[in-house]
């Protein structure tokens, strides 16, 4: 009965990836990366890595003008803390480590010549602009925010996205699809994971506070397998369809909130634009 259940599910994937393969000559033919697979329905509701730098710039020259009022006039954009915070960075996956040769050499980790300390880069603050920096820290958070609902309409879609992402759990082509790589892993001698996010986040792998891995021979030999058995049954383009379709289908349930969110974004933007243009 056990067979037969993965049988059906199997076949549900089958088709999801029949589509995959119809959708046109774009669709690349070996995924190394989450980018590979293209964008989501999702995506142009959400802060992207440029907003995210953008802000930071904002941010910074915000922050400095506010302290040069309070009179520390030669405040740095990148300061540093009097002391340095034990600083735990968070790992997120959207589907496990892809590339192949990343497996190889760094398991489920990275270079660390590649991805530099977050620290800030500016000298240390005094004491005295420390004591000033919390109010102009949140002064410029207000400033960015202007003109934002924020309880409403601020990154609507993000919060949505832990109830899609509920869904996209759930859907029977994603689980069978996650079975039959977990059986592909097991079968060559590693564990036998439910899926893919829970063999890169596996605490065997001893991830330190800057979120790298040990890199060690095992958790390299295990990350080969895991992206060898997702290319073989293109476990990452199934879950990239399952996730496009339930976003889609969540946009089209909440259209009126989704376009509200995406004027908040552009709102938010536009502010990070004058900044910069302004004080830049």
């Amino acid at each position: 009965m056990k067979w037969r259940g993965w049988r059906t599910g199997a076949v549900a994937g089958v088709a999801v990836l029949a589509a995959i393969c119809a959708s046109g000559p774009e669709q690349p033919q070996l995924v190394r990366a989450a980018s590979d697979l293209g964008p989501l329905p999702a995506d142009r509701y959400t802060l992207t890595a440029q907003d995210y730098r953008r802000s930071q710039q904002a941010s910074a020259l915000l922050v400095r003008q506010c302290m040069a009022g309070r009179g520390h006039r030669d405040f740095p954009l990148a300061p540093r803390f009097p002391r340095d915070p034990i600083v735990a960075t968070a790992v997120a996956t959207d589907y496990g480590v892809l590339d192949p040769d990343t497996a190889g050499r760094w398991g489920y980790g990275w270079d660390p010549a590649r991805h530099p300390s977050p620290q800030p880069k500016g000298r240390r603050m005094t004491s005295a602009e420390y004591a000033d920096w919390p109010a102009c820290n949140a002064d410029t958070s207000r400033d960015l925010m202007r003109g934002i609902d924020i309880t409403r309409d601020w990154l609507y879609a993000g919060r949505r996205a832990v109830e899609v992402d509920k869904a996209v759990k759930g859907d029977p082509r994603l689980r069978a699809a996650w079975d039959v790589w977990s059986r592909c892993v097991a079968a060559q001698g590693f564990t036998r994971y439910p899926d893919p996010v829970a063999a890169y986040t596996d605490p065997a792998w001893q991830r330190g506070s800057d979120g790298n891995t040990r890199h060690t021979e095992a958790e390299r030999a295990t990350a080969v397998a895991d992206v060898t058995c997702k290319q073989r049954h293109h476990t990452a383009e199934i879950w990239h369809t399952v996730r496009a379709q339930k976003q889609a289908a969540d946009i089209a349930r909440h259209r009126d909130r989704y376009t509200a969110g995406l004027t908040a974004l552009r709102t938010y933007r536009a502010r990070l634009d004058e900044v910069v243009r302004t004080l830049g």
